[in-house]
């Protein structure tokens, strides 16, 4: 049986063909081995973290779940890259749209990730469900700071 994570990313690339992405299996296992046990995935999608629209091979799959937001890629011989970024980390999500693809860029408190050549229209999908999350777990963060 295939994982949740690749499910969802496959529904987003059925959805959005348009998006470059490859091997999104071996990209959705790297996110699945860091997944806790008590994690629900809310949303998934590809893109590739770079600000480059000829860089395609640098795919990652970006999940959101109750508690964080993901990024893994499985590098190509050994190995893998991993990020996760808590709702405390999170700054801000700027979204630039172009002809064909746009871009997603999410400031955090230690880096600024840059995701491309997603389908245009995928982009206010994607901002929906990362605005959603935050505002949720901000609201959360904070009633629990005032308890």
């Amino acid at each position: 049986m295939e994982g949740i994570v690749y499910q969802k990313v496959k529904e987003f690339k059925q959805k959005y063909p348009m998006t470059i992405s490859w091997r999104l299996k071996k990209h959705a296992k790297v996110v699945e081995k860091h997944l806790g046990s008590d994690e629900k995935v809310l949303y998934a999608f590809a893109a590739q973290k770079n600000d480059n629209p000829l860089d395609i091979i640098t795919t990652n799959v970006i999940v959101i779940t109750d508690k964080r937001i993901l990024l893994g890629q499985k590098r190509l011989l050994f190995g893998y890259f991993f990020s996760s970024i808590t709702p405390d980390m999170f700054n801000d999500i700027k979204v630039k749209m172009g002809i064909i693809w746009g871009k997603i860029f999410i400031d955090t408190v230690k880096e600024f990730i840059k995701l491309s050549n997603i389908q245009k229209e995928a982009l206010s999908e994607i901002e929906n469900a990362v605005s959603q999350y935050v505002i949720k777990e901000k609201k959360e963060y904070a009633k629990n700071e005032n308890v």
